[in-house]
């Protein structure tokens, strides 16, 4: 089973899409670390990502300090996002990310990095949602205002999941 570390934006972009308890019955184990946790997602939806699953991690002395060296090497990076690549890159996990300047240091560092269009993948892939469910979630998804996913490949997704409604 993989483990998965999310930025908070993964998580907020599911929440946008409605599938959160689909994404979180995938094959795989999700895990913030406690910063992101206690700076980004305490409140309503943080408890219920914990419900779902969610854990939330705290960093070794040696994963602090090389997420101060994130920080250093890409100034703009939160302190949430650094320490979510300190604990992909300590532990070998991957990590999901919408932020270019993250995923940019993590590719830099050999840190397996994906994002939401990925999870999305994995959804329709492991069916913890209907064809129907993705394509309603990515369409929320692609007019928010603040959607910076490429939109050949939002096109791409939703024209898929119509042709597999359709039997195509």
């Amino acid at each position: 089973m993989p483990i998965l570390v999310s930025d908070s934006s993964i998580l907020i972009d599911i929440e946008r899409c409605q599938l959160l308890r689909q994404v979180f019955a995938l094959d795989a184990q999700f895990v913030v670390p406690d910063v992101l946790f206690d700076r980004e997602l305490r409140g309503q939806e943080g408890t219920l990502c914990l419900e779902l699953g969610l854990q939330v991690e705290g960093l070794t002395s040696e994963e602090v300090e090389s997420a101060q060296q994130f920080m250093q090497a890409q100034r703009a990076l939160s302190v949430p996002d650094s320490f979510a690549l300190a604990l992909a890159h300590s532990r070998k996990w991957i990590l999901l990310t919408g932020d270019g300047p993250l995923r940019a240091l993590a590719q830099n560092q050999q840190v397996d990095c994906h994002g939401v269009l990925w999870l999305l993948d994995l959804v329709e892939e492991q069916q913890t949602a209907t064809r129907q469910q993705l394509h309603e979630g990515l369409s929320r998804l692609a007019v928010h205002p603040r959607c910076r996913l490429p939109r050949a490949e939002i096109d791409a997704r939703l024209t898929r999941y119509v042709d597999r409604l359709a039997g195509k």
